[in-house]
């Protein structure tokens, strides 16, 4: 592996693109990586043996092995390469727990793979090792980068191993935590002493996340709007006492995105590229988009594009409150998602009263995503709660002003439309303060009202794609806070 005179840090993780994917935390994981080793950091990855990984992974060979770990059995570590670049990454190859079919947290059914404590367990423990004073490694890493729940006990091991490299526990997303019987401590390993308020134990369970959140030296989130979301109720999520404690070592930095993948100017998924030179491109894509979805092809209909998890978090039962009226402005919704059936079946149905007007696709189509963002006019993002939110970022790169609600990411990075950001240039979409159908209709109306006006709607345009949301000013502030913690 090609190593680099610089600081050292392990990525740990349970999902990478392009190798395993189902949400953000794997773009996160696929590009921060990179981003920081072009930032002299010689960051290296830790995933799971998948089937997907192992097979997508560049020239996986040996690198240790352990004939038998207790708790959890023999296992091997392979070091490969990321098949798009060549950020290094270290493959955790315990068939026993990884190559099964399914996901990468669920089977093919849809239920938690009932071992889950084990499988990330081990995850959290191999972290631990390979960042310990123990490590049997040549490389050293100076940082162990815990993401999300699933390495959430790295942390812990690593203090309770004796210590070594410092740790940083990135939270995604507090709604998902890790949580386990009290009996799995036991099943684990992990010293029973440590099972109390102030150490693992979170209502009489086992908490991934909240062992993350305590050992680790310093946390960080994905945008500064969330880090400040989580040290109340409701966002933290019965663990904001321990966040308002750590407040001094908790940090926010908003994700970055792929600025070549979600490029209109050299975007292969799309009918024709554009760029804010070049707007008037933009209207092929809306129509060829009307085209496919068999919508009526109509160049003044403005339209509203929705990619999403169709969950009660993102504030799509406010949509259908509204889609009503917003039929009778003679907008056109376009819907791409999946998730609870019964948003799925009212999104079926509202597309089936209002052909036409409305389409919905069920699941996901990363082809179709690029196209809804580049021929949509509008962008709808309401969730109820969003630590950082890729979308609205991709929309504004696409000339697609988002309308969201006030809250993490969102609120982060979309400047609202009010009449002084218009007169100085800076406003790139519409946000709006409540929760609620009533204030989203509102934003909405504003949003009409301004999609009228060709020459500000434009300037709207123009300011969101030439904001810079690329990774590297992410990793740049990742790479001071590694300098700070191993000061």
């Amino acid at each position: 592996m090609k190593t680099l005179p610089a600081m050292k840090v392990l990525f740990a993780t349970s999902e990478a693109r392009p190798l395993i994917k189902t949400g953000g935390l794997a773009d996160v994981s696929g590009a921060l990586p990179t981003a920081l080793r072009s930032n002299k950091i010689d960051c290296r990855l830790l995933l799971p043996g998948y089937p997907a990984v192992l097979q997508g992974a560049r020239e996986p060979r040996h690198c240790l092995a352990f004939e038998h770990l207790p708790s959890f059995g023999p296992a091997r570590l392979l070091e490969a390469e990321m098949p798009d670049s060549d950020t290094p990454v270290y493959i955790l190859d315990a068939p026993r727990y990884y190559q099964r079919e399914g996901g990468p947290y669920q089977d093919s059914s849809g239920s938690d793979h009932a071992d889950n404590a084990l499988r990330f367990g081990l995850l959290s423990w191999m972290a631990a090792h390979l960042a310990s004073d123990a490590s049997p490694l040549d490389w050293r890493p100076d940082v162990l980068h815990c993401n999300d729940w699933q390495t959430g006990l790295a942390p812990a091991w690593l203090r309770f191993m004796g210590g070594g490299a410092s740790s940083l526990m990135t939270i995604h997303n507090m709604a998902y935590q890790g949580i386990f019987p009290a009996a799995t401590v036991g099943q684990l390993g992990l010293p029973a002493e440590y099972f109390q308020m102030a150490g693992l134990e979170y209502y009489g369970n086992l908490s991934f996340l909240k062992a993350g959140l305590f050992y680790a030296d310093h946390l960080s989130t994905v945008s500064p709007s969330y880090a400040e979301e989580i040290q109340h109720e409701p966002l933290g999520m019965g663990l904001q006492g321990l966040l308002a404690d750590r407040r001094a070592v908790l940090t926010g930095i908003v994700n970055g995105i792929d600025t070549a993948f979600w490029n209109p100017s050299n975007d292969l998924h799309l009918p024709c590229s554009y760029s804010a030179r070049n707007l008037a491109a933009k209207k092929h894509c809306k129509q060829t988009l009307q085209e496919d979805l068999n919508l009526t092809v109509d160049a003044t209909a403005p339209l509203f594009g929705v990619i999403s998890r169709l969950t009660h978090q993102k504030g799509l039962d406010l949509v259908l409150d509204i889609a009503a009226w917003l039929i009778e402005q003679g907008a056109q919704l376009v819907f791409l998602g999946s998730g609870e059936a019964t948003l799925e079946f009212a999104l079926h149905g509202l597309a089936a009263r209002h052909p036409g007007q409305v389409a919905t696709v069920i699941g996901y189509d990363e082809g179709l995503a690029h196209r809804i963002e580049a021929g949509a006019d509008l962008f709808l993002m309401p969730s109820r709660f969003e630590p950082c939110g890729l979308n609205q970022m991709y929309s504004q790169r696409y000339g697609t002003p988002p309308i969201v609600h006030a809250t993490g990411g969102l609120k982060d990075t979309v400047i609202d439309a009010t009449p002084e950001a218009l007169a100085s240039g800076q406003a790139t979409g519409f946000v709006f303060m409540e929760s609620s159908a009533v204030a989203l209709q509102a934003a909405v109306a504003r949003a009409l009202g301004l999609y009228r006006d060709a020459g500000a709607w434009k300037q709207l345009q123009v300011a969101g794609m030439k904001r810079d949301f690329s990774w590297e000013h992410s990793a740049q502030q990742y790479a001071e806070l590694y300098r700070r913690m191993t000061q």
